[in-house]
């Protein structure tokens, strides 16, 4: 059997297990779903008094009680109203809701062991509870029914479970880095960026002097990438008119996540996305199909309204930038620009230090503008360019934008965990909406094809990944801070500050630390904030015109000429190693 699904039905069975202990324990407790998800799974409940951690460890202990007797998972089949009673006299008003909602004239019911817990559900499961060798339960969350803030508010518990202990005790493992890394403490920690929601509003980003350094390197470096491949730069305006993203399709296929207000009794919104000005800038001169590609390249801060519930760090925020571009081009070049695309996407994350990649197809959705004969073509496009560079991929059935199929391109971090970066889309449908147009070899009118591509994706989505992939400690081209110059007493000041002055004349982003401390304790904080290079002067350091270096991560490197240290330092930044 696919371990994957193997897997999965041994989390939803151990899912099952916990809502049984949890409703043994609290009888008055009402149980919603309790699905399977990426290493691990999850049971919402209505309860009045939060979970604390001592409540999961006590559940934890009811749990191995219920799997020691080995119970069986037995399937059932109820006709609809019958189970509507059913659920009703229990008092489970979530379950009576989700079978009201269900089309079938009969439900799937499984029952945990002789006159055990009963669930709403499809299954499968494993034979018994007794096949559950390794589990652990991990977290409390807040969560709403149906994901809806207007709805109940619900507690939702989350745990993990392998085949066995030995891959469990890895999970863990990761999970306890992973908790070492997460961004949010360690941007707290190294002073990069904070939020201040009761002051200014919630998923609203505020850079700190070394965040934003942070946040400048990346968006120089990706802005200098895109020139170099003969991007145009252009910038939009933040708000744009009602209409235009009335014709654009977002007002009808995105609204919800967008801030609409009036001016002058007209209405506008605050942008979401780039694509309406880029397409506006295009029209504004008539094109040949000899200007063709055209590539219009945007660091746009854009505002989507998330809900209160799923904003999470630098991760999910209200307001980000993007590193958005748009390539128009005639049809017969889609697939030679999606290809530079991907080698474009491919040379930058090597630069940053990731070299493994999922790749999905995304195809057309419910929900869609334009022909599906385009859509068609657009797809095909995008699977050719694919299997032209050789590379493996996915298919994400119907999870395209509403304008077009993309690409997504995941990369995976130092703890093997997927991040959604890059993206490339192939729209047919904007340029019809907009009738955009160029001139043709034969001095008519044609239609160009709009490819909408994103490398980092949002910028401040990128930087949380990038603060948890390297746990803080970035290599030395992408420290805010890359030298700390820590003199042993006053009377070197002289020297430190002329090695100073010499590192900051090579673009060397450096600071010196003379305060009235010990030098323990300067060193200490100094690698405390994963600083890549810490120089220690002295008095006999001062007279050989030398620095002793250490490095972050690997200590004491001994005393070299300052000179020579530059050099070594020029050579890392410029490799970006």
């Amino acid at each position: 059997m696919d371990y994957s699904k193997q897997i999965d039905k041994l989390r939803h069975s151990c899912a099952h297990i916990m809502a049984q202990a949890v409703k043994e324990l609290w009888p008055e407790v009402k149980v919603t779903i309790g699905p399977a998800i990426d290493d691990g799974f999850y049971y919402d409940f209505e309860r009045k008094e939060p979970f604390t951690d001592e409540d999961l460890a006590v559940i934890e202990k009811k749990m191995r009680q219920i799997i020691e007797k080995k119970p069986v998972f037995k399937q059932s089949f109820m006709p609809k109203d019958k189970a509507i009673e059913f659920f009703t006299k229990q008092g489970e008003t979530y379950k009576v809701e989700l079978i009201q909602a269900l089309p079938d004239k009969e439900v799937s019911l499984f029952t945990t062991g002789e006159n055990g817990f009963v669930d709403l559900c499809k299954g499968p499961h494993v034979e018994n509870a007794g096949e559950i060798k390794a589990f652990k339960l991990l977290s409390v969350a807040g969560s709403y029914w149906h994901g809806d803030e207007d709805n109940a508010r619900l507690q939702r518990i989350y745990g993990t479970c392998f085949e066995n202990k030995e891959a469990l005790d890895e999970h863990l493992k990761l999970l306890d880095e992973a908790q070492k890394r997460d961004h949010r403490k360690l941007g707290v920690q190294l002073d990069l960026f904070n939020f201040y929601h009761e002051e200014a509003g919630a998923g609203l980003v505020f850079y700190h002097p070394d965040g934003a350094m942070l946040r400048k390197i990346v968006t120089d470096y990706i802005q200098e990438e895109n020139l170099r491949r003969d991007y145009q730069i252009v910038t939009t305006p933040h708000i744009l008119k009602g209409n235009l993203w009335q014709q654009s399709g977002h007002a009808g296929y995105y609204r919800e996540n967008m801030y609409f207000f009036e001016v002058d009794k007209e209405e506008f919104a605050v942008k979401p996305m780039n694509c309406p000005g880029h397409v506006l800038i295009y029209k504004s001169h008539t094109r040949s199909y000899r200007d063709m590609p055209i590539k219009y390249f945007e660091l746009g801060t854009v505002y989507r309204r998330e809900k209160a519930g799923v904003l999470h760090g630098l991760l999910r925020v209200r307001g980000f930038t993007q590193d958005d571009a748009h390539i128009f081009c005639r049809r017969e070049q889609i697939k030679e620009q999606i290809m530079q695309v991907i080698d474009f996407v491919f040379s930058v994350m090597k630069d940053f230090g990731f070299s493994e990649f999922n790749i999905e197809l995304s195809t057309r959705p419910e929900k869609f503008i334009g022909k599906v004969e385009d859509w068609d073509e657009a797809t095909k496009a995008l699977e050719n360019a694919l299997i032209e560079k050789k590379l493996k991929y996915q298919i994400n059935e119907g999870d395209g934008a509403f304008y077009g199929p993309k690409i997504d391109i995941k990369l995976r971090d130092a703890l093997k965990r997927e991040w959604q970066c890059a993206t490339i889309q192939c729209d047919f449908a904007l340029p019809q909406r907009f009738d955009m147009a160029y001139v043709n070899e034969e001095g008519k009118e044609d239609r160009p094809i709009m490819i909408h591509r994103a490398i980092l994706g949002s910028v401040e989505r990128f930087i949380g990944t990038l603060i948890e992939h390297y746990g803080g400690a970035f290599p030395v081209w992408l420290s805010p801070k890359q030298v700390l110059i820590i003199p042993i007493k006053e009377d070197i000041a002289d020297f430190a500050n002329k090695v100073k002055e010499e590192l900051q004349s090579k673009n060397i982003r450096v600071i010196i630390d003379s305060r009235n401390e010990s030098l323990n304790k300067r060193i200490r904080e100094g690698t405390m904030s994963k600083v890549p290079y810490i120089l220690v002067v002295g008095a006999k350091e001062k007279e050989t015109q030398a620095v002793s270096v250490r490095k972050y991560a690997k200590g004491d490197l001994g005393v070299m000429p300052y000179t020579a240290f530059i050099e070594k330092i020029q050579e890392e930044i410029k490799n970006k190693i």
